[in-house]
C-alpha cells in the first residue's frame, strides 16, 4: 500500500535538500581552500592589469578550464555555485511536491519564482 505524499513529507524533503546543499557547498569550498593554500595563492601586484568586462562565455570557459585542472580557486567557485543553486533546486523540488499534491496555486507561484530566478541568473552578465 502506497503512502500519500503529505506536507510534512514535502517539508522534510525540502529541509534535507537545503541541508545537503549547504554541507556539500562547505565541503567543496573547504577542499578548494586547502588546495589553494597548498598551491600558494598570491595576490596580483598590479590591479590595473586585471581584466574586467569579460563576456559570460569567456568567464564560463575559463572557469571550466580551471576546474578541469583542479585549481583551488575554481574549486572554491564551484562550492559557491552549489550554494547558489541550492535555493533554486529547493524551488524545483517544491514544485514537484506541489504537483504531486495537486496544489496548483503553489505550482503557479513556484513556477513564477523559478522563472524569475532563472532569468536573473542567466542575464546576470548582461551589460
Amino acid at each position: 500500500m502506497r503512502k500519500n505524499f503529505t506536507d510534512v513529507d514535502l517539508n522534510r524533503s525540502v529541509g534535507n535538500l537545503l541541508r545537503l546543499g549547504v554541507i556539500l557547498s562547505v565541503a567543496i569550498s573547504l577542499v578548494g581552500f586547502i588546495k589553494l593554500f597548498l598551491e600558494g595563492f598570491k595576490m596580483p601586484k598590479n590591479y590595473s592589469a586585471l581584466e574586467t568586462g569579460s563576456s559570460s562565455e569567456k568567464v564560463w570557459s575559463l572557469f571550466w578550464e580551471s576546474l578541469c585542472k583542479g585549481e583551488g580557486m575554481a574549486i572554491i567557485q564551484l562550492g559557491i555555485l552549489v550554494l547558489i543553486f541550492t535555493p533554486l533546486m529547493r524551488i524545483v523540488f517544491a514544485l514537484i511536491g506541489y504537483l504531486k499534491e495537486k496544489d496548483y496555486t503553489y505550482v503557479v507561484i513556484s513556477s513564477i519564482v523559478l522563472a524569475i530566478m532563472a532569468i536573473s541568473f542567466f542575464t546576470g552578465y548582461a551589460h
